[in-house]
């Protein structure tokens, strides 16, 4: 397995996620949105697993004028938003290859191992 997390520090779930790994010994390596974010490619890999980009937006975030904006502009334009305000994103997206989950999702996560 090759479990990446992508949250922030302070993230209550993302914190879940890292002990989840932890606990099963299964190593891991974690990307802090906030400081290093997304790439390109990695977003595309999330959004084809995730079904979309709808399915990364946090509607609970302290960011609302940058998720309004992201809603409201073409496709093509929404994930190059998205990608310059990683703060719009859910927490946490854990990736395995080609398969990603948004939020905690330890029922899925215990089919990968």
């Amino acid at each position: 397995m090759n479990i990446q997390i992508f949250g922030t520090r302070k993230s209550f779930d993302t914190k879940k996620a890292e002990r989840y790994f932890k606990e099963r010994g299964i190593r891991f390596q974690m990307v802090d949105l906030k400081e290093k974010g997304l790439s390109r490619g990695e977003l595309q890999s999330v959004l084809r697993a995730v079904g979309g980009l709808e399915a990364l937006l946090d509607p609970k975030t302290k960011a609302q004028e940058q998720l309004t904006l992201i809603r409201y502009l073409s496709p093509e334009d929404r994930e190059e938003k998205a990608l310059e305000h990683p703060e719009v994103f859910r927490t946490p997206i854990v990736r395995n290859g080609q398969r990603a989950t948004v939020g905690y999702c330890p029922e899925v996560w215990k089919e990968w191992e």
